[in-house]
């Protein structure tokens, strides 16, 4: 029998998010090392290369791998045999521990948690409450498995119940272009099979944080018919040339995971959630002798990469930019950024404009004349910082917004990450625009190209207010160029077609 202390347990929780926040599970980093080896796409391979140069950055300063730090996952596996030493409850003390890892001094993480979902969506301020999946199993251990799951990814999780005889892998296959770039791959796809809709999703979410083995799978060859349809999914799936942040490339997932479940004769129940480049989960057992026991990972598992961009990146001055300037920029480009820009969300797009649609001035220091906005929600600074780990958030959400922004701001550049939609593409065509993307899964590294930053609106929204940045060298690839032409659309059709061996005609 153990006898578990609340303060241990507490402490755990804290201690594991603290731990997932700048670490990436050794597994990842040696998929994802093996993946930018492989890769023949120089934008999906200078993606790789950031996301492990941030990922080393984080383990040393122990600072958050991506400014979304994520909805906290608690799964427990509690044993029938367990005793308390508590006198809190399991899910108030689980909320306690990751309220105390969100708010820690020395590496705040960002409060992303909404509550009133449905009305005034207010911040809880701590990143509470908890999702937590609670199962009573035999023994007198309790295991645990904590993942912070950030919105990019969790908004591309996907749904359905398939005839019986309906091909699963043919589903993902459809369903995966879909999903957009806003997952951030390359990462990982869990899929549950099977019982009701819920376990269905129940299944994907807790599929996602087994270890990377898909390459020993292969070389051991499947046992099992599960283990064929992983091999299968996770081949289809990279054969559709989306790469790396949807630049087009050979690797799309790093694994597949599947946990299936019976289900009733009349329905074959799939969800899918994809776990992003920015992959945090971490599992471990209390046993009643102390608390978790979390060993930091090797730093000679990352690989030594210091070079992100060719020497041929494009510098630019956005203090002194034109229309005529971002005509020239081509769709897959690499430029090196310099200058002040303005930073909006969700949030801060819809109070500007409500301010338009009233004929309201916007607040004072908001001006938007041949500037660029930054779709980001950065980390709270510490120590000598100037901010927080800032990297882009998914601009397809602010696709709605962008025509009468860019008709009554004179914006004239968006920075975010993922694809544009129709749109959103036809509003930067008419009005001579561009769209940007920073890395998504590099936020630390792309702070350190931050010089300064300022609150200059809606400063009572927090992590969505208006910020002015001046960034220097940062590092971004030109989306959708002023004639309207994405590479996430060119990128994914050219790797689809070297993939598949056929040879392209260059334009």
């Amino acid at each position: 029998m153990s006898i578990i202390d609340q303060n241990t347990f507490i402490t755990s929780i804290r201690d594991g998010f603290q731990y997932i926040s700048y670490y990436h599970p050794p597994d990842f980093i040696q998929a994802l090392s093996e993946a930018y080896q492989r890769e023949a796409s120089p934008a999906a391979k200078a993606a790789i290369a950031q996301i492990l140069i941030n990922s080393r950055m984080c383990a040393l300063g122990h600072r958050p791998i991506c400014q979304d730090t994520g909805i906290a996952v608690v799964f427990l596996d509690i044993g029938m045999d367990v005793q308390w030493n508590a006198k809190m409850s399991v899910e108030d003390m689980v909320n306690e521990g990751v309220r105390q890892a969100y708010t820690d001094r020395d590496n705040p993480l960002r409060a992303s948690v909404m509550s009133d979902p449905a009305g005034q969506r207010k911040n809880t301020g701590d990143n509470t409450p908890a999702v937590i999946h609670m199962n009573v199993v035999p023994g007198d251990k309790v295991d645990v498995i904590l993942a912070a799951k950030g919105g990019g990814s969790e908004n591309k999780a996907r749904f359905a119940i398939l005839n019986p005889s309906d091909e699963i892998v043919e589903w993902v296959v459809k369903t995966v272009p879909g999903m957009g770039a806003g997952w951030c791959p390359p990462g990982i796809l869990g899929i549950g099979i099977g019982g009701t809709p819920e376990k269905a999703m129940l299944l994907a979410k807790r599929a996602m944080m087994q270890p990377i083995d898909i390459h020993q799978l292969r070389q051991r060859t499947p046992q099992s018919g599960i283990e064929k349809l992983r091999l299968e999914i996770y081949d289809a799936v990279n054969r559709l040339g989306i790469g790396a942040q949807g630049l087009g490339g050979l690797t799309t997932v790093l694994d597949v995971k599947i946990l299936d479940y019976p289900t009733h004769a009349a329905s074959k129940p799939v969800a899918m959630i994809p776990n992003c480049a920015a992959t945090r989960h971490v599992h471990f057992t209390l046993d009643g002798s102390g608390v978790a026991d979390l060993i930091p990972p090797d730093l000679a598992q990352w690989p030594n990469i210091t070079e992100q961009f060719d020497t041929s990146s494009r510098t630019v001055n956005l203090d002194n930019i034109s229309k005529s300037e971002i005509a020239n920029w081509k769709p897959g480009e690499t430029l090196l950024i310099s200058g002040k820009i303005l930073t909006g969300r969700d949030a801060a797009h819809k109070r500007i404009i409500e301010l338009i649609d009233k004929g309201e001035p916007l607040p004072n220091g908001v001006d938007f004349t041949n500037r660029f906005i930054y779709y980001v929600g950065p980390v709270d600074a510490v120590r000598d910082e100037v901010v927080g780990p800032a990297g882009p958030t998914t601009a397809t959400r602010m696709d709605k917004f962008t025509e009468k922004m860019l008709t009554h701001t004179g914006l004239i550049g968006m920075i975010g990450k993922a694809e544009r939609g129709p749109s959103a593409i036809e509003s930067i065509k008419k009005h001579g625009a561009v769209y940007l993307i920073a890395t998504g899964g590099a936020a630390y590294l792309v702070s350190k190209s931050i010089r300064s930053a300022k609150v200059i609106a809606f400063e009572e929204m927090g992590m969505e207010a208006i910020y002015e940045f001046e960034v220097e060298n940062m590092p971004v690839t030109v989306a959708v160029d002023s004639r309207g032409e994405s590479v996430h659309n060119t990128g994914p059709a050219h790797w689809r077609q070297q993939i598949a061996g056929i040879p392209v005609i260059q334009a």
